[in-house]
């Protein structure tokens, strides 16, 4: 059972990668229509929460069920699923009360949507590495 919820997360983790990978291309390739960045961007961070609050959920269920304790791994997890919480609902408010009629205004936060979704990339992607790494037996604790 503890192998599948594993899977389960591991798989959740790829999906919000490839989720996260999309929507650079999308924000790099997307239409310039200032209204349709708001909009999608809601849509974005929507489904944003409920991919990583699933991921979380299972997470927190491995960790149960397998009877893992409050190690280094567990601890780096848990600030990273927060820190990504909070530059997602700051992207977002920022983009909700942003006056995106002002083309300098549409132009800056799009440069900067795609540093935060890059910053966000690099977060998962060390994240995985780290657990590839101490799976293999590189690293310990």
């Amino acid at each position: 059972m503890l192998d599948e919820i594993l899977l389960s997360h591991s798989l959740l983790v790829k999906l919000f990668l490839g989720f996260l990978v999309g929507g650079l291309v999308m924000l790099l390739i997307g239409s310039k229509d200032p209204l349709k960045l708001k909009r999608t961007s809601f849509i974005y961070t929507l489904i944003f929460q409920g991919i990583i609050t699933m991921i979380a959920f299972a997470g927190l269920v491995a960790m149960v069920v397998g009877k893992f304790g409050m190690g280094l791994d567990i601890i780096l997890m848990v600030l990273i699923w927060g820190v990504l919480m909070y530059i997602e609902i700051r992207r977002h408010k920022l983009i909700k009360f942003a006056n995106l009629q002002n083309e300098e205004t549409y132009r800056m936060l799009k440069v900067l949507f795609v540093k935060i979704i890059t910053i966000q990339i690099a977060l998962v992607t060390a994240m995985v590495v780290f657990k590839i790494l101490q799976a293999k037996g590189v690293i310990s604790f």
